[in-house]
Protein backbone atom coordinates (compact mmCIF):
# COMPACT_ATOMS: atom_id res chain seq x y z
CA UNK A 1 0.00 0.00 0.00
CA UNK A 2 1.34 3.25 -0.30
CA UNK A 3 2.08 5.64 2.02
CA UNK A 4 0.47 8.98 0.41
CA UNK A 5 -2.94 7.15 -1.24
CA UNK A 6 -5.51 9.57 -1.07
CA UNK A 7 -9.20 9.05 -0.72
CA UNK A 8 -11.09 10.82 -2.88
CA UNK A 9 -15.14 10.86 -1.89
CA UNK A 10 -17.42 12.29 -4.27
CA UNK A 11 -18.21 16.42 -3.87
CA UNK A 12 -22.08 16.56 -3.20
CA UNK A 13 -23.47 20.05 -2.96
CA UNK A 14 -22.37 23.80 -3.88
CA UNK A 15 -19.68 25.60 -2.47
CA UNK A 16 -20.64 28.92 -0.57
CA UNK A 17 -18.62 30.88 -3.95
CA UNK A 18 -20.80 29.09 -6.21
CA UNK A 19 -23.79 29.75 -4.06
CA UNK A 20 -23.30 33.07 -3.53
CA UNK A 21 -22.71 33.48 -7.56
CA UNK A 22 -26.00 32.16 -8.42
CA UNK A 23 -27.39 34.63 -6.24
CA UNK A 24 -25.86 37.27 -7.92
CA UNK A 25 -27.02 36.18 -10.72
CA UNK A 26 -30.61 35.23 -10.30
CA UNK A 27 -30.93 38.64 -8.28
CA UNK A 28 -29.40 40.59 -11.08
CA UNK A 29 -32.51 39.02 -13.15
CA UNK A 30 -34.97 40.29 -10.82
CA UNK A 31 -33.77 43.40 -11.01
CA UNK A 32 -34.06 43.69 -14.50
CA UNK A 33 -37.59 42.15 -15.10
CA UNK A 34 -38.51 44.91 -12.08
CA UNK A 35 -37.09 47.71 -13.72
CA UNK A 36 -38.17 46.48 -17.35
CA UNK A 37 -41.89 46.08 -15.39
CA UNK A 38 -42.02 49.85 -14.12
CA UNK A 39 -40.86 51.27 -17.63
CA UNK A 40 -43.92 49.68 -19.24
CA UNK A 41 -45.78 50.71 -16.73
CA UNK A 42 -44.98 54.62 -17.16
CA UNK A 43 -45.08 54.28 -21.41
CA UNK A 44 -48.46 52.39 -20.50
CA UNK A 45 -50.18 55.35 -18.60
CA UNK A 46 -48.77 57.33 -21.17
CA UNK A 47 -50.27 56.19 -23.83
CA UNK A 48 -53.52 56.04 -22.30
CA UNK A 49 -53.62 59.52 -21.34
CA UNK A 50 -52.02 60.64 -24.68
CA UNK A 51 -54.85 58.63 -26.58
CA UNK A 52 -57.55 60.24 -23.50
CA UNK A 53 -56.46 63.84 -24.33
CA UNK A 54 -56.24 63.40 -28.48
CA UNK A 55 -60.10 61.86 -28.08
CA UNK A 56 -61.12 65.30 -25.99
CA UNK A 57 -59.91 67.23 -28.54
CA UNK A 58 -61.53 65.68 -31.36
CA UNK A 59 -64.65 66.01 -29.55
CA UNK A 60 -64.48 69.29 -30.03
CA UNK A 61 -63.64 69.51 -33.02
CA UNK A 62 -66.12 67.58 -34.14
CA UNK A 63 -69.05 69.57 -32.17
CA UNK A 64 -67.50 72.60 -33.99
CA UNK A 65 -67.18 71.28 -37.55
CA UNK A 66 -70.59 71.93 -38.60
CA UNK A 67 -70.37 75.61 -36.98
CA UNK A 68 -69.69 79.01 -39.60
CA UNK A 69 -66.93 81.21 -37.93
CA UNK A 70 -69.53 84.05 -36.46
CA UNK A 71 -72.65 84.36 -35.91
CA UNK A 72 -75.61 83.88 -38.39
CA UNK A 73 -77.77 86.64 -37.04
CA UNK A 74 -75.16 89.51 -35.44
CA UNK A 75 -72.35 88.29 -37.52
CA UNK A 76 -68.96 89.76 -36.38
CA UNK A 77 -70.27 92.58 -34.08
CA UNK A 78 -69.83 90.40 -31.38
CA UNK A 79 -67.07 88.35 -30.13
CA UNK A 80 -67.45 85.32 -28.25
CA UNK A 81 -71.07 83.94 -26.57
CA UNK A 82 -73.94 86.56 -27.25
CA UNK A 83 -76.49 87.58 -24.74
CA UNK A 84 -78.91 85.17 -25.12
CA UNK A 85 -76.12 82.22 -25.38
CA UNK A 86 -75.60 80.89 -21.49
CA UNK A 87 -74.12 77.33 -22.23
CA UNK A 88 -72.61 74.95 -25.10
CA UNK A 89 -76.01 74.04 -26.37
CA UNK A 90 -76.81 77.80 -27.01
CA UNK A 91 -73.52 78.01 -29.18
CA UNK A 92 -74.53 78.35 -32.94
CA UNK A 93 -70.64 79.96 -34.27
CA UNK A 94 -67.00 79.20 -33.27
CA UNK A 95 -66.23 82.47 -31.86
CA UNK A 96 -68.69 81.44 -29.04
CA UNK A 97 -66.10 78.75 -27.60
CA UNK A 98 -63.42 80.96 -27.74
CA UNK A 99 -61.38 80.83 -24.10
CA UNK A 100 -63.75 78.37 -22.97
CA UNK A 101 -62.63 76.02 -20.15
CA UNK A 102 -64.51 72.76 -20.21
CA UNK A 103 -63.45 70.96 -16.97
CA UNK A 104 -64.97 68.73 -14.45
CA UNK A 105 -63.87 70.90 -11.54
CA UNK A 106 -66.09 74.15 -13.13
CA UNK A 107 -69.04 71.02 -13.62
CA UNK A 108 -69.12 72.22 -17.37
CA UNK A 109 -67.12 68.83 -18.97
CA UNK A 110 -64.86 67.91 -20.80
CA UNK A 111 -67.46 67.19 -22.82
CA UNK A 112 -68.22 65.14 -26.56
CA UNK A 113 -69.42 65.90 -29.64
CA UNK A 114 -72.64 66.25 -28.47
CA UNK A 115 -72.07 69.10 -26.11
CA UNK A 116 -73.21 66.84 -23.27
CA UNK A 117 -70.80 66.68 -20.31
CA UNK A 118 -68.35 63.57 -20.07
CA UNK A 119 -69.36 61.77 -16.53
CA UNK A 120 -66.54 59.63 -15.00
CA UNK A 121 -63.62 61.64 -16.27
CA UNK A 122 -62.00 63.92 -12.48
CA UNK A 123 -59.29 65.91 -13.52
CA UNK A 124 -59.60 66.38 -17.51
CA UNK A 125 -60.40 69.68 -19.13
CA UNK A 126 -60.35 71.12 -22.38
CA UNK A 127 -59.89 74.40 -23.17
CA UNK A 128 -60.35 75.93 -26.44
CA UNK A 129 -59.02 79.28 -28.08
CA UNK A 130 -60.01 80.77 -31.76
CA UNK A 131 -58.10 83.06 -33.28
CA UNK A 132 -57.88 85.15 -36.55
CA UNK A 133 -55.01 83.87 -38.50
CA UNK A 134 -52.69 85.39 -41.49
CA UNK A 135 -53.86 83.69 -44.53
CA UNK A 136 -50.47 83.57 -45.81
CA UNK A 137 -48.55 82.72 -42.74
CA UNK A 138 -50.80 80.59 -40.93
CA UNK A 139 -48.82 80.27 -37.38
CA UNK A 140 -49.04 83.88 -36.78
CA UNK A 141 -52.45 85.62 -35.51
CA UNK A 142 -53.72 88.70 -36.74
CA UNK A 143 -56.55 91.41 -35.09
CA UNK A 144 -59.63 90.50 -35.72
CA UNK A 145 -61.76 90.69 -38.96
CA UNK A 146 -58.67 91.13 -41.13
CA UNK A 147 -59.16 87.88 -42.79
CA UNK A 148 -61.52 84.85 -43.13
CA UNK A 149 -59.36 82.50 -41.40
CA UNK A 150 -59.92 81.42 -37.74
CA UNK A 151 -57.44 78.31 -36.28
CA UNK A 152 -59.59 76.79 -33.26
CA UNK A 153 -57.20 74.95 -30.93
CA UNK A 154 -58.08 72.69 -28.09
CA UNK A 155 -55.93 72.46 -25.18
CA UNK A 156 -56.18 69.12 -23.39
CA UNK A 157 -54.41 68.99 -19.15
CA UNK A 158 -55.21 66.68 -16.86
CA UNK A 159 -54.88 66.64 -13.22
CA UNK A 160 -53.81 63.88 -11.12
CA UNK A 161 -54.71 64.98 -7.75
CA UNK A 162 -56.73 68.07 -6.66
CA UNK A 163 -53.12 69.22 -5.36
CA UNK A 164 -50.90 68.72 -8.14
CA UNK A 165 -50.63 71.12 -10.88
CA UNK A 166 -52.65 70.47 -14.19
CA UNK A 167 -50.56 68.94 -17.05
CA UNK A 168 -50.65 69.38 -21.16
CA UNK A 169 -51.46 66.47 -22.34
CA UNK A 170 -52.16 67.32 -26.24
CA UNK A 171 -53.31 69.83 -28.66
CA UNK A 172 -55.51 69.72 -31.41
CA UNK A 173 -55.79 72.58 -33.85
CA UNK A 174 -57.41 72.89 -36.80
CA UNK A 175 -58.44 75.59 -39.76
CA UNK A 176 -62.06 76.97 -40.32
CA UNK A 177 -62.30 78.43 -44.10
CA UNK A 178 -64.82 81.60 -43.67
Amino acid sequence: MRKFERHTRARRGFTLIETALATVIVGTGVLAVVTAYQAFHKQNRWASQAAIGQRLGNEIRELTLRFPKQDPVTGDAIWGPEEDEFDVVDYDDLDDFDGFVFSAEDGTGPINAMGETIEQMPGWSQTVSVQYIDPFEITQTVPDRLTDLVRVQVVVRFKETAQAEAEEVTRVSWIAPG
